[in-house]
């Protein structure tokens, strides 16, 4: 989406980092053993030259490049790819008016773990391709029911998402 915009009609980001800067900040002291390799295979965040190199591999620095739609899902409790990471590229492409549909699941972590949790993405996911890409899709029916989904952003841009969302109790 940064690199080769106009190659894709949209893309669906799960758990992606944005800035790998901030992403290997953000490692827990107990990953300083796969730190190293890291830093070995991506560029050294420690130094002035790995900074540099991981910010000319970030997305994040290409922001203004996307010109396609974008679904972003995060879960809340990503200890690998913290929250952060969706809430930066979601706000610089909010200050560019870039479209963007944000997804967040408070009781998730790196993937969707609880079956009610992947249904409501996967038809969020169809819809927005639908959207994107001119194919069909299912109604969402029951598909958000008991599913912890928060969408932060982009709601209006993922046909009858906004409707659902109001239709499922504990869903504003």
């Amino acid at each position: 989406m940064t690199f080769t915009p106009e190659l894709y009609a949209c893309g669906v980001d799960l758990v992606g980092p944005s800035n790998l800067i901030t992403l290997m900040e953000s490692f827990p002291p107990y990953w300083e053993v796969g730190l190293d390799q890291w830093t070995r295979r991506f560029g050294d965040h420690r130094t002035e030259e790995g900074r540099a190199l991981l910010t000319k591999h970030s997305p994040l620095t290409y922001v203004d490049r996307i010109c396609r739609p974008l679904l972003i899902g995060q879960g809340a409790n990503d200890p690998r790819v913290k929250k952060a990471e969706s809430d930066q590229i979601v706000e610089a492409m909010q200050a560019k008016s870039l479209p963007v549909t944000y997804v967040l699941y408070p009781d998730e972590g790196h993937g969707f773990a609880r079956p009610e949790n992947r249904t409501s993405f996967n038809a969020v996911a169809e819809a927005f391709l639908a959207e994107c890409l001119g194919g069909g899709c299912e109604p969402f029916g029951d598909d958000l029911e008991g599913s912890s989904l928060q969408v932060l952003a982009g709601a209006e841009d993922v046909p009858g998402l906004q409707e659902a969302l109001g239709a499922v109790p504990d869903h504003e």
